[in-house]
Formats: C-alpha cells, sequence, structure tokens
C-alpha cells in the first residue's frame, strides 16, 4: 500500500514538473535570452587529489568493517544471553564475513587509487 502511494506521489510530481510554464497575467513583454555553449574539457583529479581520496577510501572501508564486526558481536551477545548458541555463532560469523569484505573492498578501491595518484605524479615530473 505504501508502495502505491509513494508511486502515484512520484508521478504526480513528475506531471507537475512537465507542464508548460503558464504566462504571467500583466506581462506582455517577451524576452529573448541566447544560450551560448562552451565546451571545456574536463580536468581529472590531480595526483594528491587521486592519493587522498584513496586514503580516504580505505579509511571508509575499514570503518564500515568494524561497524558490521560490532554489530555481529552485538546481535551474537544478544542471542547468548537469551540462550540460542547457534544463532549467536551465525551472527558472529556473519559479522565477521561481512567486516572482512568492506575491508577489502575498501583496501582495493583504496589502493588503486593510491597508485594511480602516484602514476600521475611521476608522469608530472618527467
Amino acid at each position: 500500500m505504501k508502495v502505491k502511494s509513494t508511486a502515484i506521489a512520484i508521478g504526480l510530481f513528475g506531471a507537475v514538473l512537465a507542464l508548460p510554464a503558464l504566462p504571467q497575467s500583466g506581462s506582455d513583454q517577451t524576452t529573448t535570452v541566447t544560450t551560448k555553449t562552451t565546451h571545456t574539457k574536463h580536468k581529472g583529479r590531480s595526483a594528491k587529489g587521486d592519493v587522498g581520496s584513496g586514503a580516504g577510501d580505505i579509511g571508509k572501508g575499514a570503518a564500515k568493517g568494524a561497524g558490521h564486526a560490532a554489530e555481529g558481536a552485538g546481535k551474537a551477545a544478544g542471542d547468548l544471553a537469551t540462550l540460542h548458541p547457534i544463532d549467536a555463532a551465525a551472527s558472529a560469523g556473519k559479522g565477521g564475513a561481512s567486516a572482512g569484505k568492506d575491508v577489502a573492498v575498501g583496501t582495493t578501491k583504496g589502493s588503486a587509487k593510491i597508485v594511480k595518484g602516484i602514476g600521475k605524479g611521476i608522469k608530472h615530473i618527467f
């Protein structure tokens, strides 16, 4: 039910945006706007920007991993307190696995960006 009302609301909002602008009363002036399009080549991130972004990705991966590990440990403690040892082991294992995945993904992405930044820096020198 909630999905239908959300879809209807989005559809109505889109229909309102698609309506042409209504003319304002009392305004007989027409203005012509000319737009000049200039195509500029997007400059990529600098070498230090790549290294910094890579370090940020490593930090984000470690933080996410620590969060998932703590979440798994908390669920395991709760399951153990309610005398559900099998569920506790599963929660601990799941938390550890997702923590390991998050750390690995963050480290891989971050290391790739750092290597790219170092390559740009070396290219700039030579």
